[in-house]
């Protein structure tokens, strides 16, 4: 099944090609799953073996290349012809003697692609030094150039479709919110409240179903509120507990995150201060937002108001978000921090989560919004306050 019409694929294709022209790119090397789904629309588990999608300047579609029991995978979910699913035998898997990786280099070589400059993903997570090594020793007369984020930012302004997947998982994450927070009460087990939330991230709702996210939330008790980026345990909550919950709703691997945090009682004077510190920002933040703003300017919306009251925050308050594949949701082009100067364009997508972590514990709320000419359009319609329950 196809997520995308032919037409709005091939549009990227050119806007990638575009990019490419910008930096004298001949052929172009995808590694990062994201991007490889974004542009083919494959969609497969099946990254953690070896896969190139290929983009040459002069021809209408890429290649996909991947191992053979993958490529029925990419015929059904690729946009691509059947002539441009190339697959490598099995023998190269797992192999100390062949690598996928060479399969790719000898493809070019036989496609006569293995001249002018060649672009390659060199920061992305899964283009590997070994895949660099094998790639320069097998194409010698390449000169290879760095085109990492090339894909990245063609992708930073969505279409349509990817907005409405956008909202409708901002309407999952929105529901497993309150999913978790109905669950969590005095003897829950961590665990459970966390096994409900992943439901509803599954099930989604009526009208349309979710997927699962590429990261697992970031969920926290206590004292590990205070950092970021731990899990639950399977240990019962306790009253006075503080639940910090950061999860995105998913749809067709189009991520909305949403952050809120739960507590467990009356929350204390300094716990209602700095969470409705942390809300007012973030309604500064979206407030300042529309096309041709910089992203450091929301950074310095948010930064007036706690400056207002004593509150001090040193790392970035948001990023751009869309597809998210292992390990994150992440576009990786841009941040809402001062010195940004990446300007906002209309239908570019953001998660805003400017979190304040303290000694004992931290606390967030968090929106995941497109940039519109009207302002900011939040996928989420939850109540930006710190949940509380007696």
């Amino acid at each position: 099944m196809l997520l995308f019409e032919r037409s709005e694929y091939l549009a990227r294709v050119t806007r990638v090609k575009k990019a490419m022209a910008e930096k004298g790119i001949d052929v172009l090397l995808i590694a990062s799953p994201a991007n490889q789904f974004w542009l083919t629309g494959y969609d497969g588990w099946s990254f953690y073996t070896p896969q190139m999608v290929v983009v040459n300047s002069t021809e209408e579609e890429p290649l996909w290349i991947g191992r053979k029991m993958d490529s029925v995978g990419a015929k059904f979910t690729a946009f691509l012809a059947e002539r441009n699913v190339l697959p490598y035998p099995d023998n190269y898997v797992g192999s100390s003697e062949l690598h996928p990786i060479q399969f790719v280099a000898e493809e070019l070589q036989r496609r006569g692609w293995d001249r002018g400059r060649v672009g390659v993903e060199t920061d992305d997570y899964y283009y590997t030094a070994k895949w660099d090594a094998i790639l320069r020793h097998g194409l010698p007369n390449c000169e290879f150039v760095d085109a990492f984020l090339l894909v990245n930012r063609c992708r930073m302004v969505k279409s349509d479709r990817e907005l409405d997947y956008m909202r409708q998982a901002g309407r999952i994450a929105a529901a497993a919110q309150q999913a978790a927070f109905d669950k969590a009460q005095p003897g829950v087990r961590q665990c459970d409240v966390m096994a409900e939330l992943y439901r509803v991230t599954t099930a989604g709702l009526p009208e349309f179903g979710g997927t699962f996210p590429c990261k697992p939330p970031n969920a926290m008790v206590g004292e590990y509120c205070a950092a970021p980026h731990l899990s639950w345990t399977d240990a019962p909550l306790e009253k006075e507990d503080l639940f910090y919950i950061e999860m995105g709703g998913v749809r067709h691997r189009y991520h909305s995150p949403l952050s809120r945090c739960i507590y467990l009682g009356k929350p204390t004077e300094r716990m209602d201060f700095v969470a409705k510190v942390i809300a007012e920002g973030l309604n500064a933040v979206l407030e300042k937002v529309r096309p041709g703003v910089l992203c450091e300017e929301l950074a310095a919306a948010w930064k007036a108001v706690i400056s207002r009251y004593g509150i001090e925050k040193d790392s970035r308050i948001g990023y751009p978000v869309g597809i998210g594949f292992p390990p994150t949701w992440g576009e990786l082009t841009a941040s809402l921090r001062a010195g940004d100067k990446t300007v906002m364009e209309k239908n570019m997508t953001f998660h805003c989560i400017p979190a304040i972590w303290m000694e004992k514990y931290g606390l967030v709320i968090s929106e995941s919004f497109a940039v519109t000419d009207k302002g900011a359009e939040c996928f989420a319609d939850f109540p930006r306050v710190l949940l509380s329950k007696a």
